[in-house]
């Protein structure tokens, strides 16, 4: 499968990607009905919601790196270790709802999680391989 997924930079490859990426989360959700996963450093449920799928894809496709952390969400969302507390952008259309967002770090990887204004709930908001300044 990782063979299939292109490298490039290209609008096409982009776009290649972000099907691998929503092809994936709906085996993973098929896997995982309850669309929650146990952070053993929080002590909480992370939730996989539409707007993490959305979010992700639309981020983690455009590196390949991203892309796939991305195939490693599970164990992403249990092992990740709280970085950093930061607030929600309010003028941000996705950031809305959430009262904060918590960054979070798996190996090289990036967790970002939302914490639900209504009912406080965590949402994977987005994965990422921060890229190396070189």
């Amino acid at each position: 499968m990782i063979q299939d997924i292109p490298k490039g930079r290209t609008k096409e490859e982009i776009k290649a990607r972000e099907q691998h990426i929503k092809n994936f989360y709906g085996r993973w959700i098929a896997e995982h009905p309850d669309k929650q996963v146990f952070n053993k450093a929080l002590g909480k449920y992370i939730c996989v919601k539409f707007l993490s799928i959305n979010e992700t894809y639309e981020k983690a496709a455009r590196n390949f790196e991203s892309t796939l952390a991305v195939f490693r969400l599970t164990e992403i969302l249990q092992n990740a270790t709280f970085v950093e507390e930061l607030p929600a952008k309010r003028n941000t259309r996705n950031q809305k709802q959430f009262e904060k967002l918590l960054v979070m770090m798996h190996e090289n990887i990036k967790l970002t999680v939302g914490l639900q204004r209504s009912n406080h709930d965590l949402v994977q908001y987005c994965i990422t391989v921060p890229q190396q300044i070189k």
